[in-house]
Order: structure tokens, then C-alpha cells, then sequence
């Protein structure tokens, strides 16, 4: 059932409309990725690396700037960029990664008007900041003529699919990916991964919104410099293959011969569906989560939040998966002439073996130790997004009941095939991205004044 799903909604028709909503919002803000680049790097990246002081300033009833970010990213960053990577390398061929680089171009605008929106129509509830796509669905779609009970459906459909993806990609695909990797390297049975996992988890959700962000803030930045270097040292004790591995990337993205015969990879078609679906899932651009912790930011300037919605693209995939993959050709694990496969390493053992290319018997060890990383992160962020949908649905009143579900489905999520999980967490993936995008696309007009008044301010400083 699961697959036939999926092969309905990640096939032409669920790719296409991805892609076209990238693209539209890309041509209704003047390919602003592109042509103001040196500026959303500078307000994003510029502003870590000088410090800038209002980086770290929390507002009432909010969350830093960084803390934002940190969580948007945590969740993001999860194991779509290291085992997401190699099951297109294995489905795909090498071509899968150019198309995974060609939907994060056009997946950065969707992120920008995701984190944009967010920020723009978020409520004040409690004493705390609240937004996501329930909200820009409800009060900027649904203010439309006509539109009010199409709006509101939109929200709901959404935030019962934001609750379902929680448990499926923030849940269920992460415990596993933890559990398979730590039982291969460490022999640890996969039930006491999960009650461990559980229970840490459990003292962070206590906390809420401002202990995830915390924990994020922390966690996220040693986590992406300890994988970079990790893969970056991989990289350069191959460098002679690098030429190589390019090239077998961008002949396999169009399913071209290899000069000594044969199609790189599986062909183009193949390319491109496993490309967009693991680029999707590894940026989540389109799916609206990062809308979510965007809401919750003391950031006063929506264009400004949605720049950090490019940065977070930006890092996940054209950094951290463009480097796993690297890593994986680079190493000897893939025929570059042909694409095919040398390995029958499963998908989660292949950055492993990689890395064992440079850091022998280490090399494992370090990709466990990734893999906890990342996906322990991505269960943070999706806990709060989840829980953000949960309370717009139910109410505040009965979170309790949302966080005891979450926790309990990482024990079993640890013993889920791996298969299964997956399927599952593309599946919520592509049903949550259906009435997000709806909502970009209506709401694109308000997207593209608000970037034109943000640049004619800033031009004229």
C-alpha cells in the first residue's frame, strides 16, 4: 500500500508540482537565490561568522534567531543526508545527486516563502509565538474572497499530516537509522537503543519549545563541522577521483554514455525521481516544517526570516549531502564509467564503508556517531513541529498525549524494518507537501511585494 502511494505521489504528477512551485517562486522574486546572493549570505552565514549580537536575542515569548535556525536544521539535517544519500546513489546512480542540486536550487525558494509566511502570519497564544503553515493557510489564503472554508480545510489537512510525518521521517526512520547503525558497529540491540533514545528525548520535550531550541543551538553546529571534516578528509584522500566522480554525476543526471560504453547510473529517468524524492526529503523544502520553528523566532522582518530558509538548504544539501556522496564516490564504492554499484553494502552501511576508505576500522564508528547526531537532531525538530500541529488541532491541554506517543513510537520505531520505515516517512512527506504548496502558490503575490519592499529598503540604505 505504501508503495503504491508513493509511486502516486513522488511519481510525475507530485515531482512536477514540487518542482513548478520552486520555479514559480523563484520567477515571482526575480530568481532572488541567484541575483541577490552575496546578500542572504551575508545576512545568514556573514552574521554567524561576525557574531552579530542579535543572533542569540530571545523575545518574549519566542525563540533566538540561532535557536531558530538550529532547530529548522537539526531537523532537517537527518539521516536523508547521510543514508537519504546513498539510497539515490543505489536507486539513482550518480545522477541522482545532480537533480537532487537541481531541486534544492529551486527548493530554496520554497524554504524562503515557507520561513517568510511563517513569520508573517504567526499568532501570539499563551504568551508564545505560534506559526506554520496552519496559519498562513488560515489568515493569508483563507482572507481570500471565497476562500475561508477551503483555508481552514488546508490548515487541518496539513497539521493532521505534520502530526502523521512527526511520527513517520521525525520518528520512526530516525530510531532506525540510530538502532541499524549502532547494532552493526557496536552490537547494541536495537530495544535498548530505543528505551535510551526514549528517555533522553523525554527530558528535552519536558521542556518544550525552548528546550528543543536549546538543545538545538548546542547540538547542531558541533554536529555539521564534525561530519564536514569527517567527509572533507574522505574527499581529499581521493582526490584523484573527484574529476571523475563529476563527471559520472552530471553524465548519469542525463542518462549519457560513459566513454568506455554503457549508461552512467540507471538512466535519466530514474536520475531525476530519485533525486527530486531524496533532495525533497533532505531539505524538506516544500513540506513546510521549517515554517514552524520560523513562527517561533524573535526575527522582526519576514524577508529577513526567509533568508535563513535559503541558508538552510544551503547547508543540508548543496553542503552536507553534496559531501556525503562525494565521499561515496570518491571511494571506491561505485563503478564512475557505469554507475553501477561495487558494494553490496545495504544503504545504511555505505557512508560507513566509505569512510573506512581513510579511517579504517574508525570509519563506522564515526558514520554511528554521525548518523546518532543527525537523526537525534531531526527527532528534536520534528518533535516540536509535531507538537505545534497537535496543539492547533487539539488544543494545548493535551500535548501530554502527543509527546507519550512520540516517545513510545522511538522504541518501535528502533525495531522497524528498515524498508517499511522509510516508505512510510515518504509517503507522509509527499501527502504534507500537497497543501503547503497550495498555499505558496496562492499566497506567491504577497511573497514577491514583500521581497520587492524588503529590497527597495534595503537599496536605499
Amino acid at each position: 500500500m505504501l508503495t503504491a502511494v508513493n509511486e502516486l505521489v513522488w511519481g510525475p504528477a507530485g515531482v512536477g508540482l514540487l518542482a513548478a512551485a520552486g520555479l514559480w517562486l523563484t520567477l515571482r522574486t526575480g530568481w532572488f537565490q541567484l541575483v541577490h546572493l552575496k546578500l542572504w549570505l551575508g545576512k545568514t552565514l556573514g552574521a554567524i561568522l561576525t557574531r552579530q549580537p542579535e543572533l542569540a536575542q530571545e523575545g518574549e515569548g519566542s525563540i533566538s534567531p540561532l535557536q531558530s535556525l538550529c532547530t529548522a536544521l537539526g531537523a532537517t539535517i537527518g539521516t536523508g543526508s547521510i543514508v537519504g544519500v546513498a539510497v539515490a546513489l543505489i536507486s539513482g546512480g550518480p545522477g541522482a545527486i545532480f537533480w537532487m542540486w537541481v531541486m534544492a536550487f529551486f527548493g530554496m525558494m520554497t524554504s524562503y516563502a515557507e520561513n517568510l509566511l511563517g513569520l508573517r502570519y504567526r499568532q501570539q497564544q499563551d504568551g508564545l509565538w505560534h506559526g506554520g503553515p496552519m496559519y498562513y493557510l488560515t489568515l493569508g489564503l483563507g482572507a481570500r474572497p471565497g476562500c475561508k472554508t477551503m483555508g481552514r480545510v488546508l490548515a487541518g489537512l496539513f497539521a493532521l499530516l505534520c502530526v502523521l510525518a512527526s511520527f513517520g521521517i521525525g520518528n520512526l526512520s530516525q530510531a532506525n537509522a540510530i538502532a541499524a547503525s549502532l547494532e552493526t558497529v557496536f552490537h547494541l540491540p536495537p530495544l535498548v537503543t530505543g528505551m535510551v533514545l526514549a528517555g533522553v528525548t523525554g527530558l528535552i520535550l519536558w521542556r518544550g519549545m525552548r528546550g528543543v531550541a536549546s538543545a538545538a543551538e548546542k547540538l547542531v553546529p558541533f554536529m555539521a563541522v564534525f561530519y564536514l571534516l569527517g567527509a572533507l578528509a574522505v574527499i581529499v584522500t581521493h582526490a584523484s577521483a573527484l574529476p571523475a566522480a563529476l563527471g559520472a554525476i552530471l553524465k548519469g543526471a542525463f542518462g549519457l554514455q560513459a566513454a568506455g560504453g554503457g549508461i552512467v547510473g540507471y538512466g535519466a529517468a530514474a536520475a531525476v525521481r530519485w533525486g527530486f524524492m531524496r533532495g525533497s526529503f533532505s531539505s524538506e523544502a516544500g513540506l513546510g516544517s521549517s515554517a514552524i520553528a520560523s513562527g517561533s523566532a524573535s526575527t522582526r522582518e519576514p524577508v529577513q526570516q526567509g533568508m535563513w530558509g535559503i541558508f538552510q538548504v544551503f547547508v543540508s544539501t548543496f553542503l552536507v549531502c553534496t559531501m556525503t556522496a562525494l565521499a561515496m564516490l570518491t571511494s571506491g564504492l561505485v563503478d564512475l564509467r557505469t554507475g553501477q554499484m561495487l558494494t553490496l553494502s545495504p544503504a545504511p552501511d555505505l557512508a560507513g564503508e566509505a569512510f573506512s576508505s581513510t579511517f579504517g576500522a574508525l570509519g563506522p564508528a564515526f558514520i554511528a556517531g554521525a548518523v546518532l547526531l543527525f537523526a537525534w537532531s531531526s527527532m528534536l525538530g520534528w518533535s516540536q513541529y509535531g507538537a505545534e500541529c497537535w496543539s492547533y488541532l487539539f488544543g494545548p491541554g493535551s500535548l501530554f498525549a502527543y509527546r507519550l506517543a512520540f516517545l513510545a513510537l522511538i522504541a518501535a520505531g528502533a525495531n522497524v524494518e528498515f524498508s517499511s520505515a522509510w516508505s512510510l516517512s515518504d509517503t507522509f512527506n509527499g501527502l504534507m507537501m500537497l497543501p503547503n504548496l497550495v498555499g505558496l502558490m496562492g499566497l506567491s503575490g504577497e511573497v514577491a511585494r514583500e521581497t520587492r519592499g524588503y529590497l527597495f529598503r534595503h537599496t536605499r540604505k
